[in-house]
């Protein structure tokens, strides 16, 4: 398995980060896959696949920690674009609400 569950929703509270500048400064580390609650139970092919998908967005996906769990906001693409490289390891922002 990819990831540690598929979500399909945020079940934390409303953190107030909207867009990218309100995530640069938390500071990006490595989170394994296998330990990341997706978000979303979809993903857009024409995004995964697109050369230049991070051109207008963050290089790092946005996590946020919560009761223990850490939950891939934004950042899907990136992941399983990570996965299929048979990489275990994803560069991520983690916002910490614990």
């Amino acid at each position: 398995m990819i990831f540690k569950r598929i979500g399909n929703g945020r079940p934390y509270p409303e953190h107030g980060r909207g867009n990218t500048r309100e995530w640069a400064d938390v500071a990006p580390r490595p989170v394994r896959l296998d330990q990341l609650v997706t978000t979303k139970g979809q993903l857009d092919l024409e995004t995964l696949l697109a050369e230049d998908s991070t051109f207008y967005g963050d290089l790092f996906a946005h996590v946020v920690k919560w009761q223990g769990d850490l939950y891939l906001e934004d950042g899907l693409h990136r992941a399983v674009r990570a996965a299929l490289q048979q990489r275990q390891v994803l560069h991520a922002r983690v916002l910490e609400m614990d």
